[in-house]
């Protein structure tokens, strides 16, 4: 087939990838070390030494949504994922929404990942006094920004190579600091007051259900990005089976990195020192390094760094591929769906993710660092929001199916309806918490609010108002209809 200049090519690159670089991709969107980085010390503050156990609650509302992704991914392989799959089970105005809170993540979180990436190589290399100038440092954030979206958009053959080599690095710095931090504690070496790990530390109930949903919240950050491997399906070697099983076992893989590491941290600092240093947040793994690693805390910091720069390429991703979905679906402006001819990558909607989230990125930091801390609370709603729309429409698309089987009535309506639900009650706790100026980074009060809701309520209805303003432009994708499992593709 010949492309005219008139045009763009029709697809994305075919069998770019196999399992493992999809797993690859998919763990490091999740940015684990990073995530650890960020939520230890909170976790610790609320429950103490059950950590570890509401690390494993977390997982579970993260796995039933994984099976959604898979059985839909089954019926539809599109690199909208969510967009795609509301859209035909619950139709476009649903569908619409999805897309954009997907797109949405990437643009907040970005500059953020390059921040932190850049923040902990600095420290690395002993450059404190880079980190302290602002100009410095977020220059050397948006160059970064730039050169992991060049990255993406080169092709995601060479995406995956870098992130094989990130992945191993960030996993192999992890590990190290585990052992080490393990081996003191029982050598009785430790500089705080160790506590040797207990199986009990695995009850999450064991703190108190208030504690739980706190700590659940923040678990909805640490294992949020696994989707990233199914985003990639048209570009995935067998992308009907593939990226969903990537997906579901990348959360695998985190939930043991996670209570691993959670194991480590609270037996070798103990819980008076992590919920004394809560507020420091990703910092605290720096603190420990030190305390830990001695003169090799630089393990510890480039497992941080290597994390959040993987992230920063892994999460442009589902928002570009997202773009790319819509645009074909004409749900945005067709410009979103070129591919570039050579690398056969959406080009301009990768571009446009990455401008968008620089611009959010020094547009906060002018604010407030403590905004920009703020916008990541956000997050959590619109995670919440998108996999929770998944989990309903993965019943509702299979509805005609689900008593078939007990593994359909389990796996496919069941554990995604109660994954919706959990998150679904999980978004309105955190309405309410977020609401209270007095929970947020900063403090302030943003018209009698949280700033982190401000910021998810502004980004909404910009949502709703853009999606209303597209509808009577061009109201073409709204004459889709939902529909139903194709049963010869269920009983594949």
């Amino acid at each position: 087939m010949t492309h005219t200049d008139t045009g763009p090519p029709a697809e994305l690159k075919a069998n770019a990838i196999g399992f493992v670089d999809a797993l690859v991709i998919g763990l490091n969107a999740t940015s684990p070390a990073y995530s650890l980085a960020a939520v230890i010390g909170p976790i610790v503050a609320l429950v103490g030494i059950y950590a570890p156990g509401v690390m494993f609650a977390s997982f579970v509302p993260m796995l039933l949504i994984a099976s959604a992704f898979y059985y839909l991914n089954k019926v539809d392989q599109d690199c909208g994922t969510t967009f795609s799959w509301v859209t035909r089970a619950m139709g476009p105005w649903a569908g619409w929404l999805g897309g954009w809170a997907i797109a949405m993540t990437g643009v907040l979180v970005v500059g953020s990942l390059a921040d932190v990436a850049v923040t902990f190589t600095l420290l690395a290399f002993n450059l404190d006094s880079w980190v302290a100038n602002d100009f410095v440092r977020q220059l050397l954030t948006v160059l970064l920004i730039l050169v992991m979206t060049a990255v993406c958009v080169i092709g995601i053959e060479v995406s995956s190579k870098v992130q094989n080599i990130l992945i191993l690095a960030q996993i192999a710095f992890l590990l190290i600091f585990v052992v080490v931090s393990l081996y003191r504690v029982y050598a009785g070496t430790s500089a705080f007051d160790s506590v040797k790990p207990s199986i009990e530390w695995m009850n999450p109930f064991g703190a108190g259900g208030a504690a739980l949903t706190g700590a659940l919240l923040l678990g909805v950050f640490i294992y949020w990005g696994w989707e990233s491997a199914v985003n990639l399906t048209e570009e995935t070697e067998d992308s009907a089976t593939t990226p969903g099983k990537a997906a579901v076992w990348s959360t695998v893989v985190l939930l043991v990195t996670y209570v691993s590491v959670g194991f480590a941290v609270v037996a070798y600092a103990g819980t008076a020192y992590l919920a004394d240093n809560a507020d420091e947040e990703e910092f605290v793994f720096a603190l420990l390094a030190g305390e830990v690693m001695g003169r090799w805390d630089w393990i510890v910091l480039l497992a941080v760094s290597t994390s959040a720069l993987a992230s920063t390429q892994t999460t442009i991703i589902p928002a570009s591929r997202t773009a790319l979905s819509m645009a074909r679906r004409r749900a945005l402006p067709a410009h979103f769906a070129h591919i570039h001819p050579r690398f056969r990558t959406p080009d301009v909607s990768t571009w446009w993710v990455a401008g968008i989230a620089i611009v959010w990125y020094v547009v906060v930091n002018r604010i407030s660092t403590n905004a920009l801390f703020d916008s990541l609370t956000a997050l959590s709603l619109l995670i919440a929001f998108y996999y929770a729309l998944t989990g309903v429409a993965c019943a509702v698309y299979y509805r005609r199916h689900l008593t078939e089987s007990v593994r359909n009535f389990v796996l496919i309506g069941l554990g995604p309806l109660v994954g919706a639900g959990l998150l679904t009650w999980l978004l309105v706790k955190s309405v309410s918490d977020m609401s209270d100026p007095a929970n947020s980074y900063s403090g302030t009060s943003w018209f009698g609010l949280g700033p982190p809701l401000v910021i998810g309520i502004g980004i909404s209805v910009a949502g709703v108002v853009l999606m209303v303003a597209w509808r009577l432009m061009a109201p073409a994708f709204w004459s889709e209809r939902p529909g139903v499992a194709d049963p010869e593709l269920v009983h594949e």
